[in-house]
């Protein structure tokens, strides 16, 4: 896909709000996503279209329902970077996002709050709870970023002593790398993405550190992901 016609197919708001939305790392409906975005289906199921077509979203299908999500996590990836080129909320004209505008209300403001403290980024932590993590992985060793991030032997260890295992192709040609760094939109520092970063944002959530907001990206850290974290990496709570 040329690069014109990549960026015509974000320039949409419709369609960034519908992108910006499946960072979530969950499959949505077309109704689920029209309604989001406040469009009609006839005018979701359009726009739907053609990011399926321009190989942004994939399409799932169960039954009479049809579901569509990021077609994978160098599509998120795209979305998060660009979003942190957006001028931050209160700026004129500044969104808060790709395709997201400025709060219009106190229920919008208190949610992108909750997703500026802690939030998935697609299938890893983002928010001032991704940096912080990363920040605190990187302080003691687990991942160097010298010749780019990578997972160190110590890193290997800890995830064994966590019961945590990265997938077997992770890191090799053609699969997802082990570490990368995301640049996020909020804090405008990096987090972690890659397996690894996957990996720790499952573990936070079949484990119970964190918990999911509602339906939103947004996350809340629980009492024994307080104490994991604070055993595990040195992370004291974040601050309200």
């Amino acid at each position: 896909m040329s690069l014109a016609r990549l960026a015509a197919l974000l320039a949409d708001p419709t369609r960034a709000a519908f992108c910006t939305a499946l960072l979530d790392g969950r499959a949505w409906t077309a109704g689920e996503l029209a309604r989001h975005a406040g469009v009609a289906p006839s005018t979701a199921s359009e726009h739907l279209s053609r990011l399926i077509g321009g190989g942004l979203l994939a399409e799932e299908r169960q039954g009479r329902h049809r579901y569509v999500r990021l077609a994978g996590p160098e599509v998120a990836t795209l979305i998060e970077d660009l979003s942190s080129f957006a001028p931050p909320a209160g700026t004129p004209g500044g969104p808060t996002a790709v395709g997201s505008p400025a709060p219009r209300s106190l229920r919008e403001s208190t949610r992108l709050s909750a997703e500026a403290r802690a939030r998935t980024c697609y299938d890893h932590l983002a928010g001032r709870l991704g940096v912080t993590v990363g920040d605190a992985v990187l302080a003691r060793g687990l991942v160097t970023e010298e010749d780019g991030p990578t997972l160190t032997a110590l890193g290997r260890t800890w995830l064994t002593g966590l019961g945590a295992e990265l997938p077997p192709r992770a890191g090799r040609a053609g699969a997802r790398p082990v570490v990368r760094t995301c640049l996020d939109w909020t804090e405008r520092r990096n987090h972690l993405g890659g397996a690894f970063g996957a990996l720790l944002c499952r573990t936070a959530l079949d484990r119970d550190w964190v918990q999911r907001i509602g339906s939103g990206r947004a996350l809340r850290v629980t009492p024994d992901g307080e104490r994991a974290l604070r055993e595990l990496l040195g992370v004291e709570p974040l601050p309200a």
